[in-house]
């Protein structure tokens, strides 16, 4: 499926919000779950502390008035009083009851119903005006018993805090570790959001930069790849035009250069006077038939060489660089040119001052003796371009002066 860079990016950026916002919400799921097991267990927590407070009260209330039935003598009023405490102690208890799920606990909170439910039957039975020793020994027993069982109860209660507790920290901590592997989850899937995608927006970018940095060195056998129908395609498929239109019109002003070339050549050769031209740089690009007959060069040997690595005779070095320095032509400079010799150790050169035996200098006599190969005078024409850089110079020679 073909689709518009716009598109392209309009997906990538509805992917990556989708992703933060699922990242969001999950976090959220788990903050929300989280706020919402510790607001359960506070409050169960909350619920049990006061109905413990409330238990405890009736505790102490039903000892004391068991104790005031024990120490005054049971009246009806006194007797229907602690099996109010009773009923309201054992309503209490059975509340409790619902808010725990442990054995242990239901059990002893159990065995607390029980032994208030039998104290309310040993108090209904009781002689409420005469004392009755054995009936009120049992009812001390049984708020002795639902003390004790109390005692137990609170234990196991701060045993169930500290298990609360645990189970909070166990609660955040698992939280943690969700939300952790929910956000590096999220994080990995950006990196290779953040991978993928630039990286497929910007691959055709990075074709087309290569392309203008091959064009950039005069290399237009190149073509930029790219199938996909979109903005930048369409900018591939034009840039390849381009490449093609470059590439045609170097090779009509390749073959125009050539042809310029084989005129000049032919012109040079056709004046029959010595020709000789050099670059901005004092490089020599060329030399016509005659040049080559008096020097004795081989192309190879001269052609993009410096004028002093080609061994050119100092006189037409002199020249050049006067012209070039100024970049103005240069009329009628003497031009000499004597044939190389080879001395003793076969090397050629320009031949030294030599002394005789007498110490007279002998340079002159072996001048005299040197084959004169041109002798006249030189004219050298700038060709100036745009910058000094591509400018080229004309010397032409001849035995006469240049009128």
């Amino acid at each position: 499926m073909n689709l518009s860079l716009r598109n392209r990016v309009a997906i990538s950026f509805i992917v990556a919000n989708a992703v933060v916002l699922l990242i969001s919400f999950s976090v959220f799921q788990y903050l929300n779950s989280l706020n919402k097991d510790i607001d359960e267990i506070t409050f169960k927590s909350n619920r049990v502390s006061m109905l413990t407070d409330e238990i405890r009260i009736s505790a102490v209330l039903i000892l004391k008035r068991q104790r005031e039935l024990l120490s005054r003598g049971a009246n009806e009023q006194r007797v229907q009083k602690i099996i109010n405490s009773c009923e309201s102690f054992s309503s209490l208890l059975h509340t409790l009851d619902g808010y725990y799920e442990d054995p242990e606990v239901k059990k002893t909170v159990a065995k607390m119903i029980s032994y208030v439910d039998s104290l309310k039957v040993v108090l209904s039975k009781a002689t409420i005006y005469s004392r009755d020793n054995a009936g009120m020994a049992s009812i001390s027993d049984l708020s002795d018993k639902i003390l004790e069982t109390f005692s137990d109860l609170q234990d196991i209660q701060i045993s169930q805090e500290v298990k609360k507790d645990k189970n909070i920290k166990q609660i955040i901590v698992e939280t943690k570790k969700n939300m952790m592997i929910v956000l590096i989850i999220g994080f990995l899937g950006t990196i290779v959001l953040g991978l993928v995608v630039p990286g497929k927006i910007a691959l055709p970018f990075k074709k087309i930069n290569d392309a203008i940095r091959e064009l950039q060195d005069c290399n237009f056998d190149v073509s930029i790849f790219y199938n996909q129908d979109d903005e930048i395609g369409e900018i591939a498929r034009e840039m390849n035009k381009m490449i093609h239109s470059f590439k045609v019109f170097d090779e009509l002003r390749t073959d125009r250069i050539s042809v310029e070339r084989r005129k000049f050549d032919t012109l040079a050769n056709m004046t029959k006077k010595p020709v000789l031209v050099s670059n901005a740089e004092g490089q020599l690009i060329y030399l016509n038939n005659k040049m080559y007959d008096i020097l004795n060069f081989e192309s190879q040997d001269v052609i993009g060489k410096s004028m002093e690595e080609a061994l050119v005779p100092q006189s037409i070095r002199e020249s050049f660089e006067i012209a070039i320095k100024r970049r103005t032509k240069i009329e009628n400079t003497e031009i000499k040119i004597l044939a190389k010799q080879d001395d003793e150790n076969g090397s050629n050169g320009v031949l030294g001052t030599e002394l005789n035996e007498s110490g007279e200098d002998i340079a002159g006599e072996v001048a005299e003796q040197e084959e004169v190969l041109f002798n006249g005078y030189a004219n050298v024409i700038p060709v100036r371009g745009k910058d000094s850089s591509l400018d080229y110079y004309l010397m032409v020679l001849s035995t006469e002066v240049f009128v």
